[in-house]
């Protein structure tokens, strides 16, 4: 018996540090957000995650509400993306680093270590580096308030510039709807 591909939907955001893919399921859940210049490096996560004809992807015959909530989010309202459901691949670790990250506070940073610890993996700095790395939903599971223990900006996929930049606006203290 053959399983059925996932069926996804991509859409895109400019935002004002460059254009944000975006992918969803049927159910609006969001799979992938990043930043690219075209749908390549979007394929090429997707068949790390789901197998090269493990999934569909078409275009978004309508906005979702996950771009919508991102576009608010980089026009001021922070809170914006606090709701947007994720659902993401990647191994039980990966997605036990990932939900940690979402609990980080908006304008507040967390280092490597402090993570390992909130997780329960207190050894586990390098691991927690590399799910941090690895993670396929950028923004909205916020792995740019990640830094070093000496409060340093270590490596972001999206570039320590946009980094810098996301921080930055998560701590403006005008914020515009």
């Amino acid at each position: 018996m053959a399983i059925e591909p996932l069926r996804f939907f991509a859409d895109q955001l400019e935002t004002p540090i460059g254009t944000m893919r975006i992918v969803a399921d049927t159910e609006q859940r969001l799979r992938l957000a990043f930043f690219a210049d075209d749908d390549r490096p979007v394929l090429r996560e997707l068949s790390r995650y789901y197998g090269a004809k493990g999934f569909t992807l078409e275009p978004a015959e309508k906005t979702f509400a996950a771009t919508d909530a991102l576009a608010r989010y980089f026009r001021g309202d922070l809170d914006a993306i606090d709701d947007i459901l994720v659902e993401t691949a990647g191994t039980p670790f990966q997605r036990a680093v990932w939900q940690a990250l979402r609990t980080i506070p908006c304008g507040s940073t967390l280092s490597y270590g402090k993570l390992a610890q909130n997780i329960g993996h207190p050894d586990a700095v390098r691991a927690v580096g590399a799910a941090n790395g690895a993670n396929p939903v950028s923004v909205v599971v916020p792995c740019h308030r990640v830094i070093g223990a000496n409060g340093s900006l270590t490596g972001y996929g999206g570039g320590i510039e946009r980094k810098r930049w996301l921080l930055d606006h998560e701590t403006r203290p005008t914020r515009l709807f």
